[in-house]
């Protein structure tokens, strides 16, 4: 492995390459400043990103590179929302465990994969730990691998490793990862992790998502027995259930014994917590997401939140009318192999309005707002006034439902919508 300058490891880079950029709380920066030094230099660059948490906005991403870079994200991060939002980056729609296909399948061309790497192990291999996801499938396709060298980087076990032969240039830097504090729920998040929670049986497999309301459901988890995770994303919510024994993995069928997520977002506590754990496996997205691998374990119960849903059950998670602000994740690969799993579910949780006191239950979702579950699968929907199960339920059941764990000062105008959409359907219900 040689070590270089960050200026001399990316002149590796030519116009017109496709370059993987890591995600996660891992995004190479020391090499992505370099890289955007060469703008004047370079044209056509396609800059790969995906799901990640980032200090600010990418340094490539200014008028003047316009030509130089162009940003196609899989997942709209807040390195490049402002960018992509304004026209200069585009998206491209995919589920989560399916880009890696993208890269193994030749659809997306990539010459070099751009890295932020633990120190070596005594067998040669450096590990990428924070960010398996799409990394590892990029690690595998890219011509060329450009790597940070970091000692603040876990070694995490399974797939995101690679031995140090491959690594066309190190770049040696002490840089911390970054840190996404834990939200501490509100009382309306509280609320629903208990609805959450006294539906969760013991020796349930968790996929839990991001934020406030899965910390929530955590919180309300302590009592019980035999849990186990598999999941896209592992943050501190989970490390008190591991800590504690809850979380024992005794009863999944996949994986017995071992934790399973695909990338981590958190404190420097999970970092450190993550480094030669053995019983934690990172693995590929495209496995750890395949709703046919999930649905294996048994009880799997999928939590995830959204932005808007609509009467019939429509699910907005990754756009704010034609806005895009994240994208799909893995939440539709959970819901569908949860659905498949004996005894699993799935709930899909908001609360009831914006933090400007806007409804987020609408008789239709705005104009623009992408489907991400689609009405046909989604099942538990909660918000702080309530959980009702939408299986099983027709138009005029399901608008009735969910009109009541919507705010009640829209109750009346989504009652109206429904009436005059579903006719004496809905009429006959009240």
């Amino acid at each position: 492995m040689k070590y270089v300058s960050a200026q001399e490891a990316v002149s590796l880079i030519k116009s017109g390459d496709h370059v993987y950029v890591q995600g996660s709380t891992s995004i190479p920066e020391t090499l992505c400043e370099a890289l955007a030094q060469r703008g004047s230099e370079l044209r056509d660059v396609t800059l790969y990103t995906g799901f990640a948490v980032a200090r600010g906005e990418a340094p490539f991403c200014k008028p003047e590179y316009k030509d130089s870079f162009l940003v196609d994200s899989f997942f709209v991060n807040n390195s490049v929302r402002r960018w992509i939002n304004e026209g200069y980056g585009s998206m491209t729609p995919r589920f989560l465990g399916d880009v890696p296909d993208l890269f193994r399948k030749g659809i997306w061309p990539i010459e070099v994969a751009m890295l932020n790497c633990s120190l070596p192990n005594e067998e040669g291999y450096v590990s990428f730990g924070v960010s398996g996801d799409v990394a590892v499938s990029a690690v595998q396709c890219a011509k060329t691998i450009i790597a940070q060298i970091n000692p603040r980087m876990p070694f995490s076990y399974g797939d995101p490793v690679v031995h140090v032969s491959r690594i066309a240039a190190a770049v040696e830097v002490d840089e911390p990862l970054v840190e996404v504090p834990t939200p501490t729920p509100t009382e309306k998040e509280e609320k629903i992790g208990r609805y959450i929670a006294e539906l969760i049986p013991d020796g349930a497999t968790l996929q839990i998502g991001v934020g406030g309301i899965p910390n929530a459901v955590i919180a309300a988890l302590s009592n019980h027995k035999h849990l186990g995770l598999h999941t896209e994303a592992m943050t501190d919510g989970v490390l008190p259930l591991l800590q504690s024994g809850v979380i024992d993995n005794s009863q999944k069928v996949v994986e017995p014994g071992k934790s399973i997520a695909s990338l981590a977002l958190g404190s420097r506590h999970l970092y450190e917590y993550m480094n030669y754990n053995k019983d934690i496996i990172f693995r590929d997205v495209a496995w750890t997401n395949d709703p046919f691998v999930i649905a294996q374990n048994p009880k799997v119960m999928s939590i995830n939140s959204c932005l808007e849903i609509d009467l019939t059950g429509q699910v907005c998670a990754d756009s704010i009318g034609t806005r895009i602000f994240s994208s799909v994740g893995g939440q539709h690969d959970f819901v569908y192999g949860s659905s498949r799993s004996e005894g699993g579910i799935s709930f899909l949780a908001m609360l009831a309005t914006t933090n400007k006191g806007g409804n987020k239950i609408k008789p239709v979702l705005t104009p623009g707002a992408g489907v991400v579950t689609t009405r046909f699968q989604t099942n538990y929907v909660v918000t702080e006034y309530g959980i009702v199960n939408l299986m099983g339920k027709n138009l005029a059941e399901r608008a009735k439902l969910m009109i009541s764990v919507a705010a009640p000062e829209f109750r009346e105008e989504l009652d109206r919508a429904a009436a005059e959409r579903f006719g004496y359907s809905y009429l006959r219900l009240k």
